[in-house]
């Protein structure tokens, strides 16, 4: 990808779309209903980063606020057992992860580690880390804006969906 990124067409080529779209947010939205929650009601990202295999590899994003000019971030994401989120690190990015329900296994920094309802934990910028749903999950993420060129994934494959090239 040459000049500056669209982040929008970006988003189209990692989101589900149409109907496969609106089946998982509405399995989602049920699944959370279901825990006496409520998601803000916001346009989701449900992301399968490019590599068409939403279930295996994948999450819904809510961005509460994604503040670029205040320097702040605040987003749900959902993951379905078994989903993972891909290796990746941030070059700026400072995360904050709270699990308000489900169980995460993380990996961050070469340590592999559950997380669960209540846990929190923080991954400094150039932290590589991935993380698994190991049942229907929500996770709370406070962190600095999340641009879409911060994120570099271990799968060379994602990184040429965002950035049109390999990454390193």
């Amino acid at each position: 990808m040459s000049g500056e990124m669209n982040e929008e067409e970006i988003l189209r080529r990692i989101c589900l779309s149409g109907r496969e779209r609106e089946e998982a947010l509405k399995k989602c939205h049920s699944i959370v209903e279901s825990w006496g929650l409520k998601l803000p009601d916001v346009p989701p990202d449900p992301l399968h980063f490019g590599l068409n295999d939403f279930y295996r590899i994948g999450e819904i994003e809510f961005n509460i606020n994604n503040d670029v000019e205040h320097g702040y971030c605040g987003k749900f994401i959902f993951m379905f057992k078994g989903q993972t989120c891909p290796m990746h690190y941030h070059k700026r990015k400072h995360e904050t992860f709270f699990i308000v329900k489900g169980r995460i296994r993380m990996e961050l920094g070469g340590r592999t580690f559950i997380m669960e309802q209540g846990d929190r934990t923080i991954v400094e910028p150039y932290t590589k880390h991935q993380f698994t749903a190991l049942e229907d999950s929500l996770i709370l993420e406070s962190s600095m804006p999340d641009l879409i060129d911060d994120s570099i994934f271990e799968d060379q494959r994602i990184n040429k969906m965002i950035f049109g090239r390999e990454m390193s």
